[in-house]
């Protein structure tokens, strides 16, 4: 079975060992994986997988059962989903069955390997830790990548407006027909944002530069989900102003969590958000698709950040 791994900086595809499957587990052939920058961080070597995880890419796939061991829901054939830890990017992969989700009907291989990782993200640090409730104003950063378009989706259908900021007006556009209400571009600063707020949850995979401004942004009561930090690790604060307002100041990552807290919040997000892929009221972003061979070109269209939405490969 051959996966893909990261070695300095460069990309390559590689023999790896069988997995014998345990109880609860399942051996899924991928058709898909998708894209996220936690992949480019690893081939850059500075997001290394958690230990006893694979070292090969990808937290995300969508694929066929091939075999399954214990009790489990599944059965050979049937089209899933995955959230994964790592080991998306290869020929196949064995997952804990509770990780693995129904393919929505009518959704391709492509659309599906876009869905886990982004629409758990967002879902978990938006209405889980950030609590936001129908109405409330949420400010989402990065607006047109794979977790920004889901959760501007998933506010659109649960009756929260939300604004984004972004790199270019084309984005913008993009995101407001997904259903955001409006934005600003990062290059006119957030505190272009102050009028169209104070925002209840913030969205917030940036981190430094943006971190002194969402004091002024932030509502009573806010709540500040960080999930990355594109625009660095250090930013000075006043912490007066977040012991004023209240602010709730909380970092969030996904891949080092338990299993439990995965199955768990799979759990949540199928009972919540699925109903609605059935309605048409959320789908995948898919902006560019390319064959697992074309790796190379498709990490280097997610570097470049011209995209709305999710590079995905696609097994030919």
């Amino acid at each position: 079975m051959r996966g893909l791994q990261a070695e300095g900086g460069s990309l390559e595809w590689r023999e790896q060992p069988a997995v014998e499957l345990q109880d609860g587990q399942v051996r899924v052939a991928i058709k898909a994986a998708g894209l996220n920058r936690a992949d480019l961080l690893q081939k850059a070597g500075m997001y290394p997988p958690p230990a006893g995880v694979t070292p090969v890419l990808g937290l995300e796939c969508a694929g066929t059962v091939l075999e399954v061991k214990g009790n489990s829901r599944w059965s050979p054939g049937d089209r899933v989903c995955g959230l994964l830890a790592g080991g998306g990017m290869a020929e196949e992969v064995v997952v804990d069955g509770r990780h693995l989700l129904p393919v929505p009907a009518e959704l391709s291989w492509a659309e599906a390997a876009a869905l886990p990782e982004v629409f758990a993200t967002a879902w978990l640090n938006v209405f889980e830790l950030g609590a936001a409730q129908p109405g409330e104003k949420v400010l989402i950063h990065a607006g047109a990548s794979g977790v920004g378009t889901a959760a501007i989706q998933i506010c659109k259908a649960l009756g929260n407006p939300c604004w984004v900021t972004l790199g270019s007006e084309d984005k913008l556009q993009a995101c407001i027909a997904l259903g955001a209400t409006g934005g600003a571009l990062r290059q006119n600063g957030i505190m272009a944002l102050q009028s169209e707020g104070p925002f209840n949850v913030v969205l917030d995979p940036v981190g430094g530069t943006y971190a002194e401004h969402h004091l002024d942004l932030i509502a009573l009561d806010g709540r500040w989900v960080v999930i990355g930090l594109m625009g660095g690790r250090e930013a000075k604060l006043d912490l007066g102003k977040m012991l004023v307002k209240r602010i709730q100041l909380t970092g969030s990552t996904l891949r080092t969590r338990s299993d439990n807290y995965k199955a768990d919040l799979l759990a949540r997000m199928e009972e919540r958000l699925w109903p609605l892929f059935a309605k048409g009221e959320l789908k995948p972003m898919v902006a560019k698709t390319f064959s697992f061979e074309q790796a190379d070109a498709a990490f280097a269209e997610l570097a470049e950040d011209k995209i709305v939405g999710k590079v995905i490969l696609v097994k030919e």
